[in-house]
Protein backbone atom coordinates (compact mmCIF):
# COMPACT_ATOMS: atom_id res chain seq x y z
CA UNK A 1 0.00 0.00 0.00
CA UNK A 2 3.22 2.42 0.84
CA UNK A 3 4.58 1.37 -2.04
CA UNK A 4 1.42 2.34 -4.00
CA UNK A 5 0.95 6.11 -2.97
CA UNK A 6 4.69 6.56 -3.37
CA UNK A 7 3.91 5.43 -7.00
CA UNK A 8 0.89 7.53 -7.15
CA UNK A 9 3.00 10.80 -5.28
CA UNK A 10 5.63 10.64 -7.92
CA UNK A 11 3.50 9.69 -11.10
CA UNK A 12 3.38 13.43 -12.17
CA UNK A 13 6.45 14.82 -11.38
CA UNK A 14 9.39 14.95 -14.17
CA UNK A 15 11.97 12.57 -13.47
CA UNK A 16 14.51 15.54 -13.44
CA UNK A 17 12.33 16.98 -10.39
CA UNK A 18 11.53 13.61 -8.77
CA UNK A 19 15.38 13.17 -8.27
CA UNK A 20 16.34 16.87 -7.14
CA UNK A 21 13.89 16.64 -4.68
CA UNK A 22 14.94 13.27 -3.37
CA UNK A 23 18.06 13.81 -3.37
CA UNK A 24 17.17 16.86 -1.24
CA UNK A 25 15.44 15.33 1.17
CA UNK A 26 17.86 12.13 1.41
CA UNK A 27 21.44 14.81 1.42
CA UNK A 28 19.28 16.31 4.23
CA UNK A 29 18.48 13.73 6.47
CA UNK A 30 21.99 12.52 6.24
CA UNK A 31 23.37 15.87 7.34
CA UNK A 32 20.56 16.27 10.39
CA UNK A 33 22.68 13.37 11.40
CA UNK A 34 26.39 14.81 10.91
CA UNK A 35 25.00 18.05 13.00
CA UNK A 36 23.37 16.16 15.80
CA UNK A 37 26.56 14.36 16.21
CA UNK A 38 28.83 17.96 15.69
CA UNK A 39 26.66 19.00 18.70
CA UNK A 40 26.98 16.35 20.51
CA UNK A 41 30.56 16.25 20.47
CA UNK A 42 30.85 20.07 20.58
CA UNK A 43 27.99 21.12 22.78
CA UNK A 44 28.13 24.69 20.50
CA UNK A 45 24.87 26.63 20.51
CA UNK A 46 26.31 27.58 16.86
CA UNK A 47 26.60 23.79 15.95
CA UNK A 48 22.65 23.46 17.25
CA UNK A 49 21.53 26.35 15.27
CA UNK A 50 22.63 24.82 12.49
CA UNK A 51 20.84 21.61 13.33
CA UNK A 52 17.75 22.85 13.92
CA UNK A 53 17.80 24.52 10.84
CA UNK A 54 18.24 20.90 9.25
CA UNK A 55 15.27 19.64 11.14
CA UNK A 56 13.20 22.95 9.02
CA UNK A 57 15.34 21.66 5.67
CA UNK A 58 14.16 18.02 6.20
CA UNK A 59 10.44 18.76 7.03
CA UNK A 60 10.65 21.27 3.71
CA UNK A 61 11.35 19.12 1.42
CA UNK A 62 8.74 16.57 2.12
CA UNK A 63 6.53 19.25 1.83
CA UNK A 64 8.01 20.11 -1.30
CA UNK A 65 7.79 16.38 -2.77
CA UNK A 66 3.88 16.64 -1.99
CA UNK A 67 4.03 20.31 -3.00
CA UNK A 68 5.45 18.93 -6.84
CA UNK A 69 2.95 16.11 -7.29
CA UNK A 70 0.04 18.18 -6.54
CA UNK A 71 1.53 21.41 -8.83
CA UNK A 72 1.74 18.84 -11.68
CA UNK A 73 -1.22 17.16 -11.90
CA UNK A 74 -3.33 18.44 -15.06
CA UNK A 75 -6.36 20.52 -14.51
CA UNK A 76 -9.82 19.31 -13.54
CA UNK A 77 -13.22 20.32 -13.09
CA UNK A 78 -12.58 21.61 -9.50
CA UNK A 79 -9.43 23.31 -10.03
CA UNK A 80 -9.76 24.13 -14.33
CA UNK A 81 -6.88 26.70 -13.69
CA UNK A 82 -4.97 23.68 -12.74
CA UNK A 83 -2.44 23.09 -9.13
CA UNK A 84 0.41 25.32 -9.72
CA UNK A 85 -0.27 27.61 -6.28
CA UNK A 86 0.47 25.36 -4.18
CA UNK A 87 4.07 25.87 -5.17
CA UNK A 88 3.70 29.05 -3.75
CA UNK A 89 1.94 27.85 -0.31
CA UNK A 90 5.14 25.73 -0.47
CA UNK A 91 7.30 28.31 -0.39
CA UNK A 92 5.65 30.37 2.31
CA UNK A 93 5.74 27.40 4.56
CA UNK A 94 9.25 26.78 3.91
CA UNK A 95 10.04 30.50 4.75
CA UNK A 96 8.16 30.55 7.82
CA UNK A 97 9.68 27.54 9.11
CA UNK A 98 13.23 29.22 8.66
CA UNK A 99 11.82 32.53 10.65
CA UNK A 100 10.31 29.94 13.12
CA UNK A 101 14.22 28.07 13.33
CA UNK A 102 15.58 31.95 13.66
CA UNK A 103 13.34 32.36 16.50
CA UNK A 104 14.41 29.32 18.51
CA UNK A 105 17.65 29.43 17.65
CA UNK A 106 18.30 33.04 19.07
CA UNK A 107 16.77 31.83 22.17
CA UNK A 108 18.90 29.21 22.54
CA UNK A 109 22.20 31.41 21.92
CA UNK A 110 20.85 34.19 24.95
CA UNK A 111 20.87 30.81 27.33
CA UNK A 112 24.09 29.83 26.27
CA UNK A 113 25.52 33.52 26.63
CA UNK A 114 24.19 33.30 30.49
CA UNK A 115 25.63 29.85 30.83
CA UNK A 116 28.79 31.29 29.64
CA UNK A 117 28.75 34.33 32.26
CA UNK A 118 28.09 31.97 34.92
CA UNK A 119 30.20 29.33 34.04
CA UNK A 120 32.60 29.38 31.28
CA UNK A 121 32.55 26.23 30.52
CA UNK A 122 34.77 25.51 27.56
CA UNK A 123 33.52 23.54 24.25
CA UNK A 124 34.75 19.92 23.55
CA UNK A 125 36.31 18.32 20.61
CA UNK A 126 36.07 21.32 18.45
CA UNK A 127 38.36 19.53 15.79
CA UNK A 128 35.47 16.99 15.43
CA UNK A 129 32.64 19.56 14.90
CA UNK A 130 35.01 21.40 13.03
CA UNK A 131 35.59 18.58 10.22
CA UNK A 132 31.89 17.51 10.14
CA UNK A 133 30.63 20.94 9.73
CA UNK A 134 32.68 21.86 6.92
CA UNK A 135 31.30 18.25 5.16
CA UNK A 136 28.02 19.48 5.54
CA UNK A 137 28.88 23.29 4.35
CA UNK A 138 30.11 21.90 1.13
CA UNK A 139 27.64 18.86 0.52
CA UNK A 140 24.70 21.61 1.25
CA UNK A 141 26.76 24.37 -1.39
CA UNK A 142 27.36 21.70 -4.05
CA UNK A 143 23.35 20.43 -3.82
CA UNK A 144 22.06 24.18 -3.91
CA UNK A 145 23.62 24.83 -6.46
CA UNK A 146 22.42 22.02 -8.38
CA UNK A 147 19.01 22.71 -7.30
CA UNK A 148 19.00 25.89 -8.60
CA UNK A 149 19.71 24.66 -11.82
CA UNK A 150 16.60 22.40 -12.05
CA UNK A 151 14.62 25.32 -10.83
CA UNK A 152 15.74 28.02 -13.44
CA UNK A 153 15.36 25.02 -16.34
CA UNK A 154 12.09 24.28 -15.09
CA UNK A 155 10.72 27.54 -13.96
CA UNK A 156 9.79 25.54 -10.33
CA UNK A 157 9.14 28.07 -7.49
CA UNK A 158 9.31 25.34 -5.18
CA UNK A 159 12.73 23.95 -6.02
CA UNK A 160 14.28 27.29 -6.18
CA UNK A 161 12.95 27.78 -2.79
CA UNK A 162 14.40 24.73 -2.11
CA UNK A 163 17.90 25.33 -3.43
CA UNK A 164 18.59 28.99 -2.07
CA UNK A 165 17.33 27.52 1.88
CA UNK A 166 20.35 24.46 0.85
CA UNK A 167 22.66 27.58 -0.25
CA UNK A 168 21.53 29.18 3.33
CA UNK A 169 22.32 25.86 4.99
CA UNK A 170 25.81 25.71 3.58
CA UNK A 171 26.14 29.54 5.30
CA UNK A 172 25.46 28.92 8.32
CA UNK A 173 27.77 26.02 8.62
CA UNK A 174 30.19 27.79 7.45
CA UNK A 175 29.29 30.65 10.41
CA UNK A 176 29.28 27.58 12.70
CA UNK A 177 32.74 26.47 12.08
CA UNK A 178 34.06 30.04 11.79
CA UNK A 179 32.46 30.58 15.34
CA UNK A 180 34.16 26.93 16.30
CA UNK A 181 37.56 28.25 15.03
CA UNK A 182 37.74 31.50 16.72
CA UNK A 183 36.96 29.73 20.39
CA UNK A 184 39.64 26.87 19.33
CA UNK A 185 42.32 29.46 18.22
CA UNK A 186 41.25 32.24 21.08
CA UNK A 187 39.58 30.58 23.67
CA UNK A 188 36.62 33.32 23.42
CA UNK A 189 33.47 31.38 23.99
CA UNK A 190 31.19 34.31 23.14
CA UNK A 191 31.47 33.63 20.08
CA UNK A 192 29.75 30.05 19.44
CA UNK A 193 26.62 32.02 20.54
CA UNK A 194 27.52 35.22 18.86
CA UNK A 195 27.85 32.91 15.69
CA UNK A 196 24.47 31.33 16.62
CA UNK A 197 22.82 34.93 16.55
CA UNK A 198 24.31 35.88 13.26
CA UNK A 199 23.31 32.27 11.07
CA UNK A 200 19.63 33.14 13.28
CA UNK A 201 19.63 36.79 11.58
CA UNK A 202 20.79 35.53 8.28
CA UNK A 203 18.05 33.18 8.18
CA UNK A 204 15.16 35.16 8.90
CA UNK A 205 16.11 37.48 5.95
CA UNK A 206 16.25 34.26 4.06
CA UNK A 207 12.62 33.11 5.17
CA UNK A 208 11.44 37.18 4.80
CA UNK A 209 12.05 36.71 0.97
CA UNK A 210 10.63 33.18 0.92
CA UNK A 211 7.25 34.45 2.67
CA UNK A 212 7.23 37.54 0.43
CA UNK A 213 7.28 35.83 -2.73
CA UNK A 214 4.76 33.50 -1.91
CA UNK A 215 2.28 36.06 -0.56
CA UNK A 216 2.99 37.73 -4.33
CA UNK A 217 1.74 35.15 -6.15
CA UNK A 218 -1.01 33.70 -3.84
CA UNK A 219 -2.40 37.67 -4.05
CA UNK A 220 -1.80 37.59 -7.80
CA UNK A 221 1.03 40.45 -7.81
CA UNK A 222 1.97 41.74 -11.37
CA UNK A 223 5.13 40.66 -12.39
CA UNK A 224 7.12 43.90 -13.58
CA UNK A 225 9.47 41.79 -15.92
CA UNK A 226 6.38 40.13 -17.41
CA UNK A 227 4.50 43.32 -17.62
CA UNK A 228 7.26 44.81 -19.51
CA UNK A 229 7.64 41.63 -21.97
CA UNK A 230 4.39 41.70 -22.57
CA UNK A 231 3.95 45.52 -23.83
CA UNK A 232 6.86 45.05 -25.93
CA UNK A 233 5.12 42.09 -27.43
CA UNK A 234 1.58 43.48 -28.06
CA UNK A 235 3.12 47.02 -28.91
CA UNK A 236 4.70 45.65 -31.74
CA UNK A 237 1.37 44.43 -33.40
CA UNK A 238 -0.10 47.76 -33.27
CA UNK A 239 -0.03 49.80 -36.54
CA UNK A 240 1.09 53.09 -35.40
CA UNK A 241 3.03 54.95 -38.51
CA UNK A 242 2.39 51.76 -40.32
CA UNK A 243 5.27 49.74 -38.43
CA UNK A 244 3.55 47.20 -36.65
CA UNK A 245 4.44 43.37 -36.45
CA UNK A 246 2.38 41.27 -38.61
CA UNK A 247 -0.42 40.58 -37.87
CA UNK A 248 -1.30 44.25 -37.16
CA UNK A 249 -4.26 45.24 -34.78
CA UNK A 250 -5.70 48.67 -33.88
CA UNK A 251 -4.97 48.61 -30.17
CA UNK A 252 -5.16 47.01 -26.14
CA UNK A 253 -6.07 47.45 -23.09
CA UNK A 254 -7.50 45.91 -20.11
CA UNK A 255 -3.73 43.77 -19.76
CA UNK A 256 -4.16 41.60 -17.04
CA UNK A 257 -1.54 38.62 -15.80
CA UNK A 258 -0.54 36.11 -13.39
CA UNK A 259 1.47 33.44 -12.39
CA UNK A 260 0.03 29.94 -10.37
CA UNK A 261 3.52 28.46 -9.78
CA UNK A 262 5.32 27.94 -12.69
CA UNK A 263 2.37 28.87 -15.24
CA UNK A 264 1.37 31.56 -16.32
CA UNK A 265 -2.20 33.39 -17.22
CA UNK A 266 -2.61 36.20 -19.45
CA UNK A 267 -5.96 37.83 -20.21
CA UNK A 268 -6.51 41.36 -22.70
CA UNK A 269 -8.74 43.48 -24.28
CA UNK A 270 -7.90 43.65 -28.45
CA UNK A 271 -9.11 46.52 -30.57
CA UNK A 272 -10.02 45.65 -34.47
CA UNK A 273 -10.85 47.44 -37.41
CA UNK A 274 -14.62 46.87 -37.00
CA UNK A 275 -15.38 46.06 -40.60
CA UNK A 276 -13.70 42.60 -40.20
CA UNK A 277 -15.66 39.85 -40.39
CA UNK A 278 -15.89 37.03 -37.32
CA UNK A 279 -13.59 34.80 -38.84
CA UNK A 280 -10.02 36.83 -39.50
CA UNK A 281 -10.54 38.64 -36.34
CA UNK A 282 -10.32 35.44 -34.24
CA UNK A 283 -7.59 34.36 -36.43
CA UNK A 284 -5.67 37.56 -35.63
CA UNK A 285 -6.47 37.11 -31.90
CA UNK A 286 -5.54 33.62 -31.75
CA UNK A 287 -1.92 34.41 -33.98
CA UNK A 288 -1.36 37.02 -31.05
CA UNK A 289 -2.25 34.90 -28.61
CA UNK A 290 -0.08 31.71 -29.56
CA UNK A 291 3.01 34.26 -29.53
CA UNK A 292 2.48 35.09 -25.83
CA UNK A 293 2.18 31.80 -24.93
CA UNK A 294 5.31 31.00 -26.87
CA UNK A 295 7.24 34.04 -25.01
CA UNK A 296 5.79 32.91 -21.94
CA UNK A 297 7.24 29.04 -22.41
CA UNK A 298 3.95 27.48 -19.74
CA UNK A 299 0.82 29.83 -19.87
CA UNK A 300 -2.08 30.78 -21.53
CA UNK A 301 -2.79 34.03 -23.14
CA UNK A 302 -6.73 35.02 -24.04
CA UNK A 303 -8.01 37.87 -26.16
CA UNK A 304 -11.37 39.47 -25.82
CA UNK A 305 -12.18 40.73 -29.52
CA UNK A 306 -13.19 44.68 -29.42
CA UNK A 307 -14.10 46.72 -32.50
CA UNK A 308 -12.09 49.79 -33.12
CA UNK A 309 -14.01 53.61 -32.57
CA UNK A 310 -10.96 55.63 -33.02
CA UNK A 311 -11.60 57.35 -36.32
CA UNK A 312 -7.81 57.90 -37.15
CA UNK A 313 -6.66 54.09 -36.88
CA UNK A 314 -4.33 53.42 -39.67
CA UNK A 315 -5.21 49.67 -39.49
CA UNK A 316 -8.99 50.63 -40.06
CA UNK A 317 -7.92 53.64 -42.61
CA UNK A 318 -6.09 50.73 -44.60
CA UNK A 319 -9.15 48.02 -44.26
CA UNK A 320 -11.60 50.42 -45.52
CA UNK A 321 -8.73 51.42 -48.71
CA UNK A 322 -9.62 47.33 -49.49
CA UNK A 323 -5.98 46.81 -48.02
Amino acid sequence: LMMTYFRNLFRFIPKSEARAIFLSLAVGISLLFVKLVAYAYTQSAAVLSDALEQVVNVVASVFAIYSLSTAHRPADEEHPYGHGKIEFLSAGFEGGMIVLAAIIMIGSATRRMHHIIGHDKQLESIGVGLSLMAVAMAVHGVLGLYLLKISRRDNSITLEAEGWHLLTDSMTSAVAAVALLIVHRTGWNYADPIGAIIIAVYISITGYKLVRRAAAGLMDEQDRSDEKMLRELLDAHVNAKSTGREPRICGYHKLRHRHSGRYHWVDFHVTLPARWDIQRAHQVASTVEYEIEQALSIGNATAHIEPCDDPKCEACAATHNGK
